[in-house]
């Protein structure tokens, strides 16, 4: 008897329990991924989690992942018949690609980048793009060209940024994984918004082939999940070295998961004090120190540390990521690809209109920023300066991980804040970052798991580790979800 897809709580369904029905013959990838495909279309016209949906595509996929399950050749992968979505900075082939800009509007990469590939080869079923913030620009998912997504527990809230729609249509039970980019928090503050696992692996692990660069050695590709399991799944599959991208690794492990069965008990963790930030709300540390008596209740051991350059993080972020923006962005230029200025005299003129209107205000605002601290005179008081504490930063973690396997911190210092309520208050949106952004700084493995409520909106627990050290983050946080139920809560949409 096949499954009638029509029970909501099925698309809250984890990937693998979706693969074990594929393997129990209980229902096909089609089937679900017409309902998936129905369910986005229902939920759409409210969340806009989406830039672009590819149902043809989408549906050839799943009839050729149905006969791969069928007949185990090639042998079926984790993700085989599961529809995903991908954030819209990642080259698709013949699919446009925009990363939420005006400015590419139009443009139709010629080539896949090596995570699209690689999850086509695993027989995932890619249903379409995500939006997010302006070339992955934001904390709130507010600067898109195509409208801000709503939150799926409250839609009158953002859902964090850039991974956004990532993260929403995860939560929303659009898609039962996806895949965004984390250049300073972008896919575990929105994770943490939205009730989900969102991972950061260590910087190299996935490759950026084909990801539209911000901050070239801060940005990674990472998978928004609804159970830890997924994220080490999808992981062992998109993870790997590429020759395309000098800057990947291969990993010194052979499984993201091999160790999540092993409990956490005689490890030592440790609460960097400086996360607990003095704007942090009442909610979000109740739900933190909750989760630290839950750790202490699996054997770990709980020690309060500091790292006193993590005040200095926000300021070095906004130094490096802007210059390196500053940098990647100057390719758009009016001329090659996306839009373009036609009624003018000279090419100076085509590229100052079309980034004139192609580029949104928080980019222009990075542009400005990054372009003044390269400039003459001042890269060395700031650029140069930037990348030396950066160096310090880095050396304080590997202090820190002499002693502790592992540190744990809130993901984000608020719950998901009102559409608008700080759109016009950079400082204020770049706060919400400051638990985040010091890994990325520091190149770490880092994920955000489901901790709490405040409010009735979702909080989210940060646990970050030693470089390479993704196995011991992914098996403190599967042995808390074992322990805790807040992965099972989802929006009543």
């Amino acid at each position: 008897m096949k499954t009638q897809f029509t029970n909501s709580e099925f698309y809250f369904s984890t990937a693998r329990e979706l693969r074990a029905k594929f393997d129990a013959r209980e229902i096909s990838s089609v089937e679900v991924t017409k309902g998936t495909l129905d369910r986005i279309s229902k939920l759409e016209p409210t969340l806009n989690s989406f830039i672009t949906i590819t149902p043809e595509i989408a549906i050839k996929s799943a009839e050729l992942a149905d006969q791969r399950l069928a007949s185990s050749d090639p042998e079926p992968t984790a993700l085989t018949g599961v529809p995903v979505m991908v954030k819209d900075n990642f080259s698709t082939e013949g699919v446009e690609t925009t990363a939420a800009s005006n400015i590419l509007k139009g443009y139709i990469p010629p080539y896949d980048g090596s995570v699209v590939k690689t999850l086509k080869d695993a027989g995932a079923v890619i249903v379409g793009k995500g939006n997010l913030d302006e070339f992955a620009m934001g904390s709130s998912n507010e600067t898109s060209a195509f409208g801000p997504v709503h939150n799926p527990w409250d839609i009158e809230r953002v859902p964090g940024g850039s991974s956004g729609g990532a993260s929403a249509a995860v939560a929303a039970g659009e898609v039962f994984i996806a895949f965004g980019s984390d250049t300073g928090g972008s896919i575990r503050q929105p994770a943490a918004f939205c009730g989900v696992v969102g991972m950061k692996p260590t910087y190299g692990l996935v490759s950026r082939f084909g990801l539209i660069a911000f901050g070239s050695s801060l940005d990674q590709i990472g998978p928004i999940t609804r159970s830890v399991a997924d994220c080490a799944d999808s992981l062992n599959i998109v993870s790997g070295r590429d020759q395309r991208d000098s800057t990947s690794v291969s990993a010194p492990f052979d499984d993201f998961g091999r160790d999540i069965d092993k409990g956490i008990s005689g490890m030592n963790i440790g609460v960097p004090k400086e996360y607990l930030v003095d704007g942090i709300e009442s909610g979000v540390r109740s739900a933190f120190e909750t989760s630290l008596s839950t750790f202490e209740q699996l054997g770990a051991n709980i020690i309060e540390t500091s790292l006193p350059l993590t005040d200095h993080a926000l300021a070095v972020y906004y130094i490096i990521a802007p210059s390196e923006a500053s940098a990647n962005l100057s390719r758009y230029d009016g001329v090659k690809y996306g839009l373009g200025a036609l009624d003018t005299s000279t090419s100076a003129q085509a590229t100052q209109e079309a980034r004139g209107a192609g580029f949104g205000d928080e980019v222009k605002r990075r542009i400005f920023l990054g372009t003044y601290a390269l400039s003459a005179g001042y890269y060395d008081a700031y650029y140069k300066k930037a990348q030396q504490v950066r160096t310090l930063i880095r050396r304080e973690f590997s202090s820190a991980f002499e002693q502790f396997d592992a540190l744990v911190t809130p993901t984000s210092p608020s719950t998901a804040f009102k559409i608008g309520e700080k759109i016009n208050d950079p400082f204020r949106m770049y706060m919400n970052d400051i638990c985040t952004i010091p890994v990325n700084i520091a190149g770490l493995p880092s994920i955000s798991v489901p901790s709490g409520e405040s409010d009735q909106l979702p909080v989210g627990l940060q646990i970050i580790g030693p470089q390479f050290g993704d196995p011991v983050v992914i098996r403190i946080a599967a042995e808390y979800e074992r322990s805790t139920i807040w992965h099972k809560s989802h929006p009543l949409i």
